[in-house]
């Protein structure tokens, strides 16, 4: 591989390399899509050919992740990462670490290890009392044994506002402290990645019919917003509805197209609930003629149908949980967020799926999603890299403390209510007349119907 470096990558190395004579861990924050494995496995191959490693260890949140360090690092080291003779090391997920014995974590007393955590936002805790079953892992196992430890992340900062593992925080503010950080505005100055557009879904005349019995009752909302906020429907069986997948697939097929004009392997990637949600998704994209494949956490070989999908030349892939951290795929250019998750960190990493830049001709990327509330917020927020009351630790009670091996993220999927905020765009646009679609989202008494005006609108948010 060839060893250019983009300006920052070489910065960060340098600076890494400055603080590793002082101190034996550097944090780096870098905006998904920017480069970090790339970055990581040339500060590896420097601290190898200073002679002030022998080995290095990689961990990951994922066996597609996991896949990507090892590809990179072989590339950029000339040597494997898969721990045999030979190896200049080995990568794991964070949950094969549990099952590693003492032997192998010997090798952190026998040799001088770098050991790299990829997406370490996985990891929570600073002792025993507050960390997750990786972050036990992390202190009990590796902080204070390896030579050195780094860890590198896009969105730092975790949902349950838990400590990250071997991360400092300012005191008293408790602000978390990056050794270096590149934020997603200066990728996109430097060429870097590609600069979003977030478009919202909104309907002006959303009406909702409850049924009990012989009864009925009819109401009228200005906006998806207040349906949410002031009916019993919820963000997920809106999702699940057939106009709202029909007006986002057309928003999502349309942009695609006018991608491939110009960059003609351009793809795109849809976000499912689950995996009937996803096969509900992917049967309306082969109606409209566009092939596409599923992935999801059931699907077999899934990491060999993700390699195929990154170069072949199909249009959608539709995932339900694979690829919305980490997995890197850089002719995704287009996205619909249909996914329940509402959470900041799970929408950040989904919009870096889309935001890698590949040449001078895709500085764009497109999200589409609907006009609720909580996701709105976050898409304002895209330009705040480290948002002030996220990435800041709060005193968090002891009761709160669980030992689950998941990823670690509480409340995944957010509230089930919009906040019943409305908004009313600046720069609208209807997109079609389509006729209005009813469909039952309940299935006990009493019984809803949703149905839409011909009419959708639009919100652009060029965030950057």
């Amino acid at each position: 591989m060839t060893r250019s470096l983009r300006n920052w990558q070489h910065s960060c190395i340098n600076t890494a390399l400055t603080h590793f004579a002082v101190m034996p861990h550097f944090f780096c924050q870098a905006t998904p899509g920017a480069g970090k494995t790339r970055m990581a496995a040339e500060l590896a191959s420097r601290l190898l050919e200073q002679d002030r490693i022998e080995l290095v260890l990689c961990f990951a949140p994922s066996c597609q992740v996991v896949e990507g360090f090892r590809s990179t690092f072989a590339a950029v080291l000339g040597r494997r990462l898969d721990g045999r003779i030979g190896a200049a090391g080995a990568a794991f997920t964070y949950q094969a670490m549990e099952h590693r014995d003492e032997a192998f974590w010997q090798l952190l007393d026998d040799y001088r290890v770098l050991v790299v955590f990829d997406e370490i936002h996985h990891c929570a805790g600073h002792d025993a009392l507050l960390c997750n079953a990786w972050g036990q892992q992390i202190l009990h196992r590796i902080q204070d044994r390896a030579a050195f430890t780094l860890a590198l992340s896009g969105t730092p900062w975790r949902s349950d506002d838990r400590a990250i593992a071997l991360a400092r925080y300012s005191t008293p503010e408790g602000h978390l402290i990056c050794d270096y950080r590149y934020g997603l505005k200066e990728a996109i100055a430097d060429g870097v990645c590609r600069s979003p557009r977030i478009t919202l879904l909104d309907n002006k005349k959303v009406k909702l019919t409850e049924e009990l019995g012989v009864d009925s009752s009819v109401r009228v909302f200005p906006s998806i917003a207040n349906l949410l906020g002031e009916s019993a429907i919820t963000y997920e069986e809106l999702l699940r509805h057939d106009e709202v997948i029909a007006q986002l697939l057309d928003l999502g097929c349309s942009k695609l197209r006018a991608v491939r004009e110009t960059k003609p392997d351009a793809a795109g990637l849809v976000v499912a609930t689950d995996i009937e949600h996803a096969q509900e998704i992917a049967q309306a994209l082969n109606a409209r003629g566009e092939a596409c494949r599923i992935v999801t956490n059931k699907t077999p070989d899934a990491q060999q149908v993700i390699n195929a999908f990154r170069q072949s030349s199909c249009r959608w892939i539709v995932a339900v949980g694979m690829i919305s951290e980490g997995t890197d795929i850089p002719r995704l250019q287009v996205c619909c967020y249909l996914s329940r998750i509402r959470t900041e960190l799970h929408y950040r990493q989904v919009l870096g799926r889309v935001l890698r830049r590949t040449g001078e001709s895709d500085d764009q990327a497109w999200l589409f999603m609907l006009a609720e509330p909580t996701l709105q917020g976050f898409a304002e927020r895209i330009a705040e890299d480290l948002p002030d009351d996220l990435a800041v630790l709060n005193k968090v009670q002891v009761q709160a403390f669980s030992f689950s091996s998941e990823p670690g993220m509480s409340n995944p999927t957010g509230s089930d209510k919009g906040s019943g905020k409305s908004f009313e765009s600046k720069d609208q646009q209807f997109i079609g007349a389509a006729p209005t679609n009813i469909v039952s989202l309940g299935g006990t008494a009493p019984s809803y119907q949703v149905s839409f005006s011909q009419h959708f609108r639009q919100q652009l948010l060029a965030c950057l």
